[in-house]
């Protein structure tokens, strides 16, 4: 992949995350608390799963908000490592990051084996004690 080919795949990633962000945040996720989010729903004539149901929704919104902020970092992350020449070597191990899994991933930043290194690692139980 070369470095027009790999900005243009990173750019056109940018944009699709940003519209998401854009419709989550253009449906006032952001822009009110949970308690005004909900306010319409009166207490008194509503079922206390219509109050559920809509803090559900809204953490689920959140959480798809934080997500997508994350994936753009790390597209961030990527443009800023291709200007710097380092876009295609895994960051852990120093060895080129397939072709293939860029064209995926094009944010990756680790090859497939530190990747799965790094997901196992997330996974394994902490101790705490």
């Amino acid at each position: 992949m070369d470095p027009d080919h790999a900005r243009q795949h990173l750019s056109d990633e940018q944009i699709r995350l940003e519209g998401v962000r854009g419709q989550l945040v253009g449906d006032g996720l952001t822009s009110e608390s949970e308690q005004e989010s909900v306010s319409e729903l009166s207490s008194v004539d509503q079922h206390p799963s219509d109050l559920g149901s809509e803090t559900f929704n809204r953490e689920r919104d959140l959480s798809i908000l934080e997500q997508v902020e994350s994936e753009l970092a790390d597209v961030e992350h990527a443009l800023q490592r291709l200007d710097e020449g380092t876009y295609w070597t895994c960051e852990a191990c120093g060895r080129p990051i397939g072709e293939a899994r860029l064209e995926a991933m094009p944010s990756a930043r680790f090859c497939v084996d530190d990747q799965a290194g790094a997901e196992r690692e997330a996974q394994r139980p902490s101790d705490t004690g």
